[in-house]
């Protein structure tokens, strides 16, 4: 089996882990999204890592969804809405056993990827790490965080695992992916819709700490009803310690909206809000904050699915 990385999305974290990887020694491949993009980055000459002041160049090799050759080990690192799409061109070069790191946030857009490759092993992954680009090709390491990843279906550590510790990858093999994604999801829901709606960076909720309790105590509770009562613990201590510690910083999704893109909204409040209907349980405050979101980006002129 091929010990390539190829890596879809070069965004943010996509970037982060092309960089670390390719630093190491390790065979990394960039898949793009169309020839014009090839052009773009062929042209920039690869991809710039920064972390702190120092700036470093990687001339990682890049091709599109188009090109030959069969793929064994993919990072699928777009936007959950990407996923299952993005997925579905590169599927005819996916090896018998080919196996998937999927970097989405929420939930929804792991099994949309999965029921596409009964073929290949999707594993899945929380990320805390922060990174953001710059501009086009340059991205700049934000933030230390964690990784961890664990497949739901088979608790087997992968072969190719220390690559992640010797490119300065920290990750770590969970047997309760499912907790971990579950607990950052209510995390996304109790502060990202609440920045957009209130126009602030994560400090400014310090101002709406009512607001953010009430919505945290409906989310332990559909964590709960889930199956899922390790992610519920003390989640609003958790929410406030999140809020403190990336006080300065603005969410993913106040960023999407600020630059005029689709927010993951499906996966993230939209998923949590389908998952309390499929339960039966009322759920008003999350409701109504969905819909808050809903009227906010179409008055925006933005995606609301």
């Amino acid at each position: 089996m091929s010990s390539t990385w190829h890596i879809l999305g070069a965004g943010s974290l996509g970037s982060l882990w092309a960089c670390r990887l390719a630093r190491a020694g390790k065979a990394v491949r960039l898949i793009l999204r169309d020839p014009q993009r090839l052009a773009a980055y062929q042209a920039a000459g690869g991809l710039t890592l920064l972390e702190q002041d120092q700036a470093t160049h990687f001339a990682i090799p890049a091709e599109t969804a188009a090109s030959g050759g069969p793929i064994h080990r993919l990072l699928l690192a777009c936007k959950a809405y990407d996923a299952a799409p993005a997925l579905a061109r590169l599927a005819p070069r996916l090896a018998d056993g080919a196996e998937l790191v999927l970097l989405q946030n929420g939930l929804g857009s792991q099994d949309e990827v999965a029921e596409q490759v009964p073929h290949a092993r999707c594993i899945f992954a929380s990320s805390t790490e922060g990174a953001f680009r710059e501009d086009d090709w340059r991205v700049r390491f934000a933030g230390h965080g964690f990784n961890w990843l664990g497949d739901p279906l088979n608790s087997g550590l992968p072969d190719w695992f220390d690559d992640l510790h010797e490119a300065g990858i920290p990750a770590e093999w969970t047997v309760d992916i499912l907790t971990r994604l579950w607990r950052k999801l209510a995390l996304n829901c109790a502060i990202n819709p609440l920045t957009v709606l209130h126009d602030c960076h994560n400090g400014g909720l310090l101002e709406h700490l009512g607001e953010v309790d009430a919505l945290c105590a409906e989310l332990a509770e559909l964590l709960r009803r889930c199956g899922q009562p390790e992610a519920a613990e003390d989640l609003g201590e958790e929410v406030q310690r999140v809020i403190l510690a990336t006080a300065a910083n603005y969410s993913s999704m106040y960023q999407d909206v600020r630059h005029a893109r689709r927010t993951e909204l499906h996966y993230l409040l939209g998923h949590a809000c389908r998952a309390a209907a499929r339960h039966g349980l009322a759920l008003p405050r999350l409701e109504q904050l969905r819909r808050r979101l809903v009227e906010n980006l179409q008055a925006r002129g933005l995606p609301s699915d």
